[in-house]
């Protein structure tokens, strides 16, 4: 195992904070992390939040475990080591691999639920899985952080991994 790490859906904050993105208004990818041949994870955690000005508009919330890549912006740099990490990332990042903001869903065969809620536009929501209860998403998989709203509000979303 390299270590556990973090991934925002939105380049790492330097001298601006993190950056929040518009769910639009149809299934959206926000953010999505690659496995790579040969390695798997364990979906330590993930969790989202809203700016929506006003309450009672409700977004579905998915964390999924798909075989298709949403065409994203590269995660490339943006992946971040926990203090359990000695080594860098072994995840696959490019366009339709580890990346946030999808433009694009890609015509997915299957999937596998790993938690699903639905969250005020003005809310938020997190999970921790229990130890030795992490879902595991295999190689050459894809595990998407997805949202379908009737009306478009900002989101900051995150997930944690064990490789």
């Amino acid at each position: 195992m390299s270590g556990q790490f973090k991934f925002y859906n939105g380049p790492l904050p330097t001298t601006a904070a993190l950056a929040h993105v518009t769910t639009g208004t149809a299934i959206k990818t926000l953010l999505q992390v690659a496995t790579p041949a040969t390695t798997g994870i364990d979906v330590v955690e993930w969790g989202i939040s809203f700016d929506g000005a006003s309450f009672g508009t409700k977004v579905m919330c998915e964390l999924i475990d798909t075989d298709v890549a949403a065409t994203v912006t590269t995660g490339s740099g943006h992946i971040m080591k926990t203090q359990n990490a000695a080594d860098a990332s072994l995840m696959t990042v490019g366009t339709t691999a580890t990346g946030y903001t999808a433009t694009a869903e890609g015509t997915i065969t299957a999937t596998r639920p790993l938690d699903a809620q639905k969250v005020d536009g003005s809310g938020a929501y997190s999970r921790e899985f229990s130890l030795g209860n992490y879902p595991r998403v295999a190689l050459s998989r894809f595990l998407r952080i997805r949202v379908t709203t009737s009306s478009a509000v900002n989101a900051t979303c995150y997930v944690v991994w064990n490789e």
